[in-house]
């Protein structure tokens, strides 16, 4: 060793040792790292990217591939923090893990992580961070959300149909936010809907493997404070409150797919497949699934907006859940929560319901201790189907049809409510029924079947059955499978299509009276049958929903 390096400042060796010299830095041995945040996107039907964060000390990295199953091989070395794998097949799942080197060492393996080649003609593109122009995303290439990406007021994002948007499941939070002023045109079509689903492949996927997608418009909600924060992701919430405007119009959603969203990105948060956070009336929201989210399908924070054609199905908590005085309306809604899965960070099922309206949520800051909270939560939902697991642990994964609390209103019209283990409606607290007495809870024409219970026990809360005298509200114990051509929730087969002889394919109010009527407006219609469709009706389910367990 020379002179000049043996006076190299914070630099010595123990050259007296022959059989093994140890070199060190005057702060210490030098700690070889684990690469961080390894991550897996196609780019092409033949090839796949990884990218990690780099490690300590490395000097090189190393990349491991396996098949969905087998062993890891290696494919080869980088000096740097990114790899393209080539030679891949067209649509196949490939596992890869990714390990640091300095000299003879090699540290722990990062990974395994899963990425799925495209379809051969198929290009991909990274969506992160701020979106501050306007942008359209067509069906010709394939867009991961790599972490919480925020379209920002004054820009407007457009995606053509037939466009897949997968959210990274390896960077936590991964979301599409469009912040108020911004507009989403998402218009896909019956044959080629639009779908953010999961990037694991078919069969693979799990609830919560990615964030969800979250609208902030400018209508009102009644938490009368400053600062109202979205619900996730970690630093990329926005203040929803404040709004003033009923009619904003925040942009158009139909025939898009939601799958496999609802993040948890705290202890006790996670984000909801559709969050709709102070929306107003002129945007609009037709033909939306969203399937297995670890939280709530659809959640209204506040607003105005209107909805059609929706369909929730297995979501892991509330399939709708309204808060802080949404009073939109909403026609032709499916619901089905046959059973629980297991999300994709091992946790199962919370407090699941049908609907769960609350006019302001205990213990946010703005709501009043009595929930006597203005403008109040008034949904209008007609022609609806709510169909819960017989089976269900009650004790822990809650239960209910219908579930009013915390001084919301609702009206409930030409709906079909059953299996749900505890009760088909329940009113929990004084205050609303306090509403029900202001004539602002109104059930018409609703069948109900196969319930623990339909009402509140006598004594037991507030919804009892003497209380909705004249309500035209039919209770059975038909096994609701028999009130459709088909339910089939174990084989994801379903025809709404009321089956012959069925008792909802009539009894619906028609015309609407009264309160229903004032309510309705003109964008709600009366229909002769409960449920979604009349015998020989409109199957407008078809063709752009999709249903499966993972």
């Amino acid at each position: 060793m020379s002179d000049t390096s043996m006076k190299r400042p914070g630099f010595w060796c123990i050259a007296a040792m022959v059989a093994a010299v140890a070199c060190h830095d005057s702060t210490g041995p030098r700690t070889l790292g684990v690469p961080g945040g390894l991550s897996a996107a196609a780019t092409s039907a033949n090839s796949i990217r990884l990218s990690w964060s780099r490690a300590s000390n490395a000097d090189s990295y190393v990349v491991q591939r396996a098949l969905a199953t087998g062993d890891f091989a290696d494919v080869g070395t980088t000096s740097g923090t990114r790899f393209d794998d080539t030679s891949l097949e067209p649509s196949t799942t490939y596992r890869y893990r990714v390990a640091a080197r300095r000299s003879s060492t090699t540290s722990a393996w990062a990974g395994p992580v899963e990425g799925m080649t495209l379809a051969t003609g198929r290009g991909t593109a990274q969506l992160s961070g701020d979106i501050t122009a306007s942008r359209t995303l067509t069906a010709d290439t394939l867009y991961v959300l790599h972490g919480p990406v925020r379209v920002r007021a004054g820009a407007v994002l457009r995606i053509g149909a037939g466009t897949k948007i997968v959210g990274d499941t390896n960077v936590v939070g991964s979301s599409l936010l469009i912040d108020r002023g911004a507009k989403i045109y998402a218009e896909g079509s019956g044959t080629h809907p639009i779908v953010f689903t999961s990037q694991r492949a078919p069969g693979r996927r799990r609830p919560g493997e990615w964030g969800g997608l979250s609208i902030v418009g400018n209508a009102r909600i009644n938490l009368q404070v400053r600062n109202i924060q979205t619900e996730g992701p970690p630093g990329g919430t926005v203040d929803y409150a404040g709004g003033t405007n009923d009619d904003d119009d925040s942009g158009v959603l139909r025939f898009v797919r939601i799958e496999f969203a609802g993040a948890r990105i705290g202890p006790n948060e996670k984000m909801n497949s559709l969050s709709l956070y102070a929306v107003g009336r002129k945007t609009t929201l037709e033909y939306i699934e969203t399937l297995a989210g670890l939280d709530d399908g659809i959640k209204w924070f506040g607003g105005t907006v209107n909805g059609r054609f929706l369909v929730v199905y297995e979501p892991q908590d509330d399939a709708l859940d309204v808060s802080q005085g949404y009073s939109g309306q909403n026609q032709y809604v499916i619901a089905v929560m046959s059973t629980v899965i297991d999300g994709y960070d091992g946790t199962g099922s919370d407090d699941r319901n049908f609907l769960e309206s609350d006019g302001c949520e205990a213990g946010v800051t703005g709501c009043p201790s009595n929930f006597d909270a203005a403008p109040y939560s008034m949904p209008f939902l007609a022609n609806f189907v709510a169909i819960g697991p017989w089976n269900w642990d009650v004790d822990r994964y809650g239960g209910n049809g219908i579930l009013l609390r915390r001084g919301s209103g609702a009206t409930l019209v030409n709906g079909v409510v059953a299996r749900w283990p505890k009760t088909g409606l329940t009113i929990r607290d004084d205050f609303t029924e306090t509403m029900r007495q202001r004539d602002s809870i109104t059930i018409r024409n609703v069948f109900m079947t196969q319930n623990g219970a339909d009402f509140d026990p006598s004594g037991a809360f507030y919804g009892q059955r003497e209380k909705f005298a004249g309500a035209s509200i039919e209770e059975s114990t038909l096994d609701a499978a028999s009130l459709f051509v088909r339910y089939e929730p174990s084989t994801g087969t379903f025809d709404w299509d009321p089956a012959g002889g069925s008792p909802i394919a009539h009894g619906g109010m028609t015309p609407f009276t009264g309160r229903v009527a004032a309510r309705a407006g003109s964008a709600i219609f009366p229909t002769a049958y409960r449920g979604v469709t009349g015998a020989g009706g409109l199957q407008w389910w078809q063709g752009w929903t999709y249903y499966a367990r993972n």
